[in-house]
């Protein structure tokens, strides 16, 4: 078994994720993604705290994976699996 436990900083906290070494490439660049949003929608919007952001960029990812399921059937399972994947990796981050 290949698992590694890393620790990955989302809105300026601490997760430590135990997970298979080959999601470890996916996860780094999902949490920079987040990252991203999350600075974007801070420079855009008035916020209260930074619950009010990362609700914001649940909804985004969300919304954009569910896009890309329903809206593009030519896609691949393969795509779709790592979609669902990411999806289930950032709403378990944010719960």
């Amino acid at each position: 078994m290949d698992d590694l436990t890393i620790t990955v900083n989302i809105a300026d906290r601490p997760y430590r994720l135990k997970i298979k070494k080959e999601e470890e490439e996916v996860i780094m660049i999902a949490v920079k993604e987040i990252e991203m949003r999350l600075k974007d929608y801070s420079e855009q919007f008035a916020f209260q705290d930074k619950q009010d952001l990362m609700a914001m960029a649940l909804l985004h990812f969300s919304a954009t994976a569910l896009k890309l399921e329903n809206g593009q059937p030519d896609l691949d399972e393969a795509t779709l699996s790592k979609l669902r994947n990411l999806d289930k990796m950032l709403a378990d981050l944010l719960v």
